[in-house]
């Protein structure tokens, strides 16, 4: 399905159009220069990275392009002068993009995406870059450690609610990228095809005048292949009253407030007295990747996680930066304290083991890594000359991210602190 999405040139900093000004006032915009994404540091606590955000990000990049109002809107507000209007246009990115492709893992050091161009043309890509890799890696991340938490049970992404109504939409691409089930945003499942789902409120009990009278609007209305919701009363009696109502055959209840580990075990127990075995139980209520692990041994069969998922569980930002490294083949790098940066275009490989385990993640500047046996390349193209590359599906994307966390070691999928799961050694061609 097509689906029109908005264009980007303004979804960017004042500071780039600045530096853009001023490097077309000397000369300089046009200077063949590299750009690299890359994070210092995973966030607090995290051992791994994941790459989400690309396929957004490409589809950003290719509609960057201007109409009619955008540059007359941006000299009268004092911007950029006519001069740079003129220059931008018919802009279109005409540079290389290579990046680790979606779905990969990272880790600190790892060149994520490698921008070369004009100075111009990539200066102006930065703010709009970082927005969408930040949010979606950061919500991947969270997403993908639930994902192991649950061991196999599926899980909900259901927290459009809140967040921003757009960063909904990138949050359910990015919690199913991580390995979530389905989502509740239905424009996510419009515009990027991933599975949705969904119940009902407690609003809707309420609005009957009693609880049997909610279930039984539902059951006729959707059959018994839904979910009750049972813990707006009391959850035991409202248990008996979704089988009283619904019969044996009913797919699921929900249970969203209270020890969900205990409510999980009554239900369980009490279910299989009513005769309603086969009816799976939900469960929902600020879930995170540690409340989910919490719930390993309890009979619970679904989760359903929100606000936890779309603020990254604690890290909101994967605290990506994009930062100039070489400029006319010729290495720049940044010498601030704490913040500084390695010249070079970078190029990575990943190394394993026979058995297919991750060992290190091997990081060159200004030349290729030292080919050995299990290695393999990270970065991928994106844009040759300006052209799209083309891309794998988000499925595609999301069964590249599966087999990653089977290859990095067992100890980089614990929920507590610690080394990175993969080193990553940082040097530079002889």
């Amino acid at each position: 399905m097509s689906v029109t999405l908005p264009r980007t040139p303004l979804y960017t900093d004042h500071y780039e159009y600045t530096m853009l000004e001023a490097s077309l006032h000397d000369g300089t915009a046009d200077r063949p220069s590299v750009f690299e994404v890359f994070g210092r540091r995973l966030p607090t606590g995290r051992r791994y990275g994941v790459v989400a955000g690309i396929g957004r990000m490409a589809d950003a990049i290719r509609r960057f392009r201007f109409e009619d109002g955008d540059l007359e809107g941006l000299t009268e507000r004092g911007v950029i002068k006519e001069s740079t209007a003129e220059w931008l246009a018919g802009f279109r990115f005409s540079g290389d993009i290579d990046v680790y492709a979606e779905g990969e893992l990272y880790f600190p050091g790892s060149p994520i995406v490698t921008v070369s161009g004009g100075f111009g043309e990539c200066v102006l890509l930065e703010t709009l870059v970082l927005s969408i890799l930040n949010h979606d890696s950061a919500v991947a991340g969270a997403a993908a450690r639930m994902v192991t938490a649950a061991r196999g049970r599926p899980i909900l992404e259901m927290g459009s609610r809140r967040t921003h109504e757009t960063a909904a939409i990138a949050s359910s691409r990015a919690a199913y990228l991580a390995g979530f089930s389905a989502t509740s945003n239905l424009e996510a499942g419009r515009r990027y095809g991933v599975p949705t789902a969904g119940t009902s409120a407690h609003a809707f009990t309420l609005l009957h005048r009693s609880e049997e009278d909610a279930f039984r609007a539902q059951i006729e209305a959707f059959g018994t292949d839904t979910t009750l919701l049972v813990d707006t009363y009391d959850i035991t009696q409202g248990i008996r009253n979704a089988i009283s109502v619904a019969g044996p055959r009913l797919r699921s209840i929900r249970i969203d407030s209270g020890d969900l580990d205990v409510m999980a075990t009554g239900a369980r127990e009490l279910l299989d007295e009513l005769g309603a075995p086969d009816t799976k139980i939900v469960v929902s209520g600020d879930l995170d990747e540690y409340s989910i692990a919490a719930l390993a041994a309890a009979p619970v069969d679904m989760y359903g996680a929100g606000t936890a998922v779309v603020v990254g569980s604690g890290a909101p930002t994967a605290q990506l930066v994009y930062k100039l490294v070489e400029v006319e083949g010729r290495p720049v790098a940044k010498r601030s304290e704490h913040k500084g940066t390695t010249g070079g275009r970078k190029s990575a490989v990943r190394r394993h083991k026979p058995t297919g385990t991750a060992t290190e993640e091997v990081v060159v500047s200004q030349g290729e890594p030292e080919s050995m046996p299990g290695d393999k390349r990270l970065q991928v193209p994106l844009f040759v000359s300006g052209e799209l590359a083309p891309q794998p599906t988000l499925e595609e994307s999301r069964e590249l991210l599966r087999q990653r966390l089977i290859s990095i070691p067992w100890e980089g999928l614990k929920l507590s602190p610690g080394d990175p799961a993969v080193p990553v050694v940082m040097s530079r061609a002889s």
